[in-house]
C-alpha cells in the first residue's frame, strides 16, 4: 500500500495527535480517580472501605482490612494456632497506619503521565513523527511501571519480614513465632501469616537459609539475632479491591492509544506523495532514498 500523502501526515501531526492525547488524559484522569488523589477540575474525596477477609476452605486466618486510598488504616486479625483451640487477636494501634508502598508507586507513575501528557497542550505543535514517539515512549514507560508495581509484589527476605514497621504496628503486640505481610497483587489485597517455631541449637536439621520471596513455603528456614527458626505454617488470605481492577484496565486501554499512535505515525512516516510516486513511475528511476518495493525510506 501507499503511504499517507503529505498533507495527511500533517493533518495526523496537528490534529489526530492532540485528539489523541486528549483521550489518553480523560483514561488517565479516571484513573487517578479510583487512586483518590487529587487533580485539576476532579474533586476526590478519600474514602475508607472495609474488606473481609478469609476462605471458605480455611479458617485458620480471618480479618477485616480497612483501606483508604493508599494507607491501610485499620486491620483487624484472628489467628487459629496450629496444633491447638487458642485464637489469637491482633489489630493496628490507634496511632499507626500501613503506607501501601505498591500503590503509592503506581499512583506517582500516573501523576507522572498525566504531566507528561499536560505539557503539550492543544496549542503545541508537533513537527515530527519522532517527536510523537518520544513522547509516547516517555507516557509508556510510565504507565508500565504502575502496572508493574500492582502485578509484582516485593520479594522480602523472612529477617527483613520479623525486623519490618508492620510488626511494631499491633496491639497487642504479635509474639515472636508469628509474622505477617500485606501486600497487593493484581487486583487483590493479600495478608500472608506466618507461623515459626525456633530450631534449638544442637537441632541436627541442616540449616539452609533461604533469600527473599513473595510468599514462604512452610520448611523455609532463617536466622535472627543468633536464633534459629523455621516456618512451620502459612496461610494466605486475599480479597478484591474493585478500583484496583479498573485502574489495570485504565492501564491497558492507555498503553493500547499510545502503542496505536506509534504505529500509525511509524507507517505514515516520510510521506511520499502521489504525485512524486506517479513521477517515479513514469521515469523508471527510483532515487537512492526510496525503495517502491516497500516504501520505507532509507536513512
Amino acid at each position: 500500500w501507499l503511504r499517507l500523502p503529505e498533507e495527511e501526515f500533517n493533518w495526523l501531526l496537528k490534529e489526530e495527535v492532540h485528539s489523541v492525547l486528549k483521550q489518553l488524559q480523560d483514561v488517565l484522569k479516571e484513573a487517578s480517580r479510583r487512586f483518590c488523589m487529587p487533580t485539576p477540575g476532579l474533586e476526590s474525596q478519600l474514602k475508607q472501605e472495609n474488606f473481609i477477609l478469609g476462605s471458605s476452605t480455611m479458617d485458620q486466618v480471618k480479618g477485616v482490612l480497612t483501606l483508604q486510598g493508599e494507607a491501610l488504616t485499620q486491620a483487624d486479625i484472628n489467628l487459629k494456632v496450629a496444633k491447638s483451640s487458642q485464637v489469637l487477636h491482633f489489630q493496628f494501634r490507634d496511632d499507626k497506619q500501613w503506607k501501601l508502598q505498591q500503590i503509592q508507586d503506581a499512583r506517582n507513575h500516573v501523576i507522572q503521565a498525566l504531566q507528561l501528557l499536560g505539557s503539550h497542550d492543544e496549542s503545541y505543535q508537533f513537527k515530527t513523527g519522532a517527536e510523537v514517539n518520544k513522547l509516547m515512549d516517555a507516557v509508556m514507560l510510565q504507565l508500565t511501571r504502575a502496572r508493574n508495581r500492582l502485578t509484582t509484589p516485593a520479594s522480602l527476605t523472612l529477617p527483613e519480614l520479623a525486623t519490618s514497621g508492620l510488626m511494631k504496628m499491633f496491639t497487642p503486640p504479635m509474639p515472636g513465632d508469628v509474622m505477617v505481610n500485606f501486600y497487593i497483587n493484581l487486583s487483590k489485597l493479600c495478608l500472608t501469616v506466618y507461623q515459626l517455631h525456633v530450631l534449638p541449637p544442637n537441632t541436627t536439621k541442616n540449616f539452609k537459609p533461604v533469600g527473599s520471596s513473595v510468599l514462604h513455603n512452610p520448611g523455609a528456614m532463617f536466622e535472627l539475632n543468633n536464633n534459629r527458626f523455621e516456618v512451620s505454617h502459612v496461610h494466605k488470605v486475599e480479597c478484591v479491591v474493585p478500583w484496583l481492577n479498573d485502574t489495570l484496565v485504565f492501564f491497558t486501554i492507555s498503553l493500547q492509544l499510545c502503542q496505536q499512535l506509534k504505529d500509525k505515525v511509524r507507517s505514515s512516516k516520510a510521506p511520499v506523495s502521489l504525485w512524486s510516486l506517479m513521477l517515479l513511475h513514469e521515469h523508471k528511476k527510483t532515487p537512492p532514498h526510496l525503495t517502491l518495493s516497500t516504501g520505507e525510506a532509507l536513512v
